[in-house]
């Protein structure tokens, strides 16, 4: 699950963050493995004009999958940290793109809730507190949500 609790126990910070299906790694060895494939039809044209006509095509096919993959890796950082300190809790979320945003509520005043049907995902969770309502965790499938919000509620009352 792409989620931690911090081991303090006097300030436990929960950090979510997107499932990454293709590690690092793993790009790097789909890259070669396109680019080989690309090739394979080429060794027939060594030595020929026709070589020099199809080349541009397969290295173009080669950097748009790199692209594509490189575009994904940096709309997927995004990050919440949710820290608890004294009585405050404080949500942070870090876009991938724009500006970070905040949400603070005092600790007793903070609630998690669940809806199941009827956001903009299944079983999408938020945290009441502080007059606002805001969601958490939206990026996670819907097992990581209902995993988080088990985890979260069970925080919650154990720290009232």
């Amino acid at each position: 699950m792409p989620h931690q609790w911090s081991d303090t126990p006097n300030a436990p910070v929960l950090t979510l963050w997107p499932h990454r299906s293709l590690p690092r790694r793993g790009f790097a060895a789909m890259i070669l493995f396109a680019f080989t494939m690309g090739t394979i039809p080429l060794y027939g044209l060594l030595g020929t004009v026709f070589l020099w006509g199809i080349l541009p095509f397969i290295l173009a096919m080669v950097a748009a999958l790199w692209w594509g993959l490189e575009r994904s890796y940096r709309d997927g950082d995004i990050r919440e940290d949710l820290a608890l300190c004294d009585d405050m809790l404080t949500l942070t979320h870090r876009p991938a793109k724009g500006k970070t945003q905040v949400w603070e509520c005092n600790l007793y005043w903070a609630r998690a809730d669940m809806h199941v049907t009827g956001g903009p995902v299944p079983h999408y969770v938020t945290l009441t507190g502080n007059g606002r309502t805001v969601e958490i965790g939206r990026f996670l499938s819907e097992d990581e949500r209902k995993q988080l919000f088990s985890e979260l509620s069970e925080f919650l009352n154990s720290r009232r």
